[in-house]
């Protein structure tokens, strides 16, 4: 259960379902899907499968338990850079980065840089109910140990081959995200990265940080990108912030992103306001992602 709603009661009444229900996920920058078609397929795929089955989540759960879910399944899938197939940093270790915002609570929680576990998304869940709701390094792999997520090695055979070969363009580049729209009407965002491959140890990406993720009433909003870049323009709550002020959604995104453009800023964003406005933007293509509100649709 996520903090403060219980999936038990969740509906009022069976005539409001599916009235209100969005869902739109992101995997990430993809260059080579211009190029390789069986890569482009198979990610076009794996997304419109993983929106299916998170709009199918979210006609009997939260915005947040849904964000969870998608997010899972994207770390679950090799496809993306998160969880199952991160990218490997300087040092040959791997280390997961997630976050998840619930816009009705306003609960921000994530994990930073934590190791050995399958689903980050899952701990940063967890992590939603306590007073310490971000945590790092040995404390998040601590916490996620003592509350039974077991050990398990994120490294995939390509991840490997390419960083023993110091490749710095995998086809698998990005982070992953989701953000949910419940028939309630409440939001939430959750984001994971596998980082973005040879950086140095501790390095800490936009995607556990409000820059990188955030939700509250009004707006939620999942980026990927360079995380420098998202953290230097504070994209998320950013753009958030200007919805909550009364902006559209697609308005507020353009002028945050005029606002990197000194900096040749490199984002993506998926979001969704609480009038059900759905958006995506890249300042750089291209952005993979996907989006149902019963029906899907699917770019790269």
């Amino acid at each position: 259960m996520v903090y403060g709603l219980s999936t038990i009661d969740f509906f009022p009444s069976d005539s409001l379902k599916y009235l209100t229900m969005k869902l739109i996920i992101h995997g990430g920058f993809f260059s080579e899907s211009q190029t390789n078609q069986e890569i482009k397929k198979a990610k076009q795929e794996a997304l419109a499968e993983i929106a299916k089955l998170g709009y199918k989540h979210l006609q009997s759960h939260t915005a947040a338990e849904t964000a969870v879910y998608a997010v899972s399944l994207l770390e679950d899938s090799e496809l993306f850079n998160a969880g199952t197939g991160s990218q490997i940093q300087s040092d040959g270790k791997i280390r997961l980065s997630a976050s998840l915002m619930d816009g009705k609570s306003l609960r921000f929680s994530g994990v930073i840089n934590v190791e050995d576990i399958k689903n980050p998304i899952c701990v940063a869940e967890k992590l939603l109910n306590f007073d310490d709701r971000v945590l790092s390094g040995k404390g998040a792999k601590d916490f996620a140990t003592e509350h039974g997520f077991g050990y398990y090695n994120p490294e995939t055979p390509q991840r490997r081959k390419e960083y023993d070969k110091k490749l710095s363009d995998s086809i698998r580049l990005g982070t992953v995200g989701c953000v949910a729209l419940d028939v309630l009407g409440n939001l939430a965002a959750a984001t994971s990265t596998g980082g973005k491959g040879f950086e140095i140890p501790g390095r800490v990406s936009d995607s556990a940080t409000t820059a990188g993720n955030y939700a509250n009433t009004f707006a939620g909003i999942s980026c990927t990108g360079v995380g420098e870049d998202i953290v230097s323009g504070a994209v998320a709550s950013t753009i958030v912030t200007r919805v909550t002020d009364g902006m559209p959604l697609a308005l507020a995104t353009e002028k945050t992103f005029n606002e990197l453009k000194p900096i040749d800023g490199f984002a993506g964003i998926v979001g969704i306001s609480a009038t059900g406005e759905i958006y995506h933007a890249d300042t750089h293509p291209y952005m993979v992602w996907a989006l149902c509100d019963g029906e899907v649709e699917v770019f790269s």
